[in-house]
């Protein structure tokens, strides 16, 4: 079970590795041979988006079922489990809707980029008429 939340960790940091490198201030030469790389690479990466929301949905159903631990029933070791369980899920939450989130924003400003560069073609057309 953790290599799954192994792998999607692993997959948050790249995203976050693009993100950071795909915002900086950089020439304009770099930059879009870096916007043209994390373009190559938000194709592969859309697998990201189901497998995530399969995990949140995995986790959803884990939660909805999970024997609640509350009172005098529990002993202090069953407690503490179950306050661990939470902690867990709770962190597995953050990191699919990180993993989801760090996605639309490569994406977006990928696009963003595209679109400006697209506009500046025109702009120099217009000013060569």
């Amino acid at each position: 079970m953790a290599l799954q939340w192994m792998i999607l960790s692993w997959v948050v940091a790249a995203e976050a590795a693009v993100a950071v490198l795909v915002t900086l201030p950089s020439p304009r030469l770099i930059k879009s041979r870096i916007v043209a790389l994390a373009s190559l690479l938000l194709q592969p990466l859309t697998g990201v988006l189901p497998f995530a929301g399969f995990q949140l949905l995995d986790l959803h159903w884990k939660n909805e079922h999970r024997l609640i631990c509350a009172g005098d029933v529990c002993t202090t070791d069953e407690r503490i489990r179950y306050e661990k369980s939470i902690f867990k899920a709770q962190r597995n939450v953050i990191l699919c809707v990180s993993a989801c989130l760090l996605y639309w924003c490569i994406y977006r400003v990928c696009k963003y980029h595209k679109e400006i560069k697209e506009l500046e073609e025109v702009e120099k057309r217009l000013k060569e008429q």
